[in-house]
């Protein structure tokens, strides 16, 4: 019998504990431009390509940060990533990694990355 479940991820949530304040900062680091409104006062739907990210206030608790990275953001270009990041101000945890990969943590402490594709 084929699944009915797809191979596929739609949506990443990530819990944030001040939704306005995470809509700016992811905003900011992705590049993009705040152009949906927050739904039912808690959730935000950052418009990505491929696989998308909700930042949802409702789910936020010590518990539910990401403690290691579920996901990582794709760059053409480690080194700038990089220092992009570290213009940001961004809690950068790890140097680059193997020319491949970093790790940093968000305004609420979720485990993010930050890999070459």
């Amino acid at each position: 019998m084929k699944s009915p479940i797809l191979n596929k991820i739609g949506t990443v949530f990530i819990p944030v504990r001040n939704i306005e304040r995470s809509v700016e900062w992811y905003s900011d680091i992705l590049g993009l431009e705040i152009s949906n409104e927050i739904l039912h006062g808690h959730l935000y739907v950052l418009p990505m390509v491929g696989t998308g990210i909700v930042l949802d206030s409702k789910i936020f608790s010590d518990d539910t940060i990401f403690k290691s990275p579920a996901f990582h953001f794709d760059t053409e270009d480690i080194e700038k990533a990089y220092d992009f990041m570290k213009s940001k101000n961004v809690e950068i945890i790890s140097g680059i990694e193997y020319n491949h990969y970093f790790n940093f943590k968000d305004l609420d402490g979720n485990l993010l990355m930050v890999c070459k594709c």
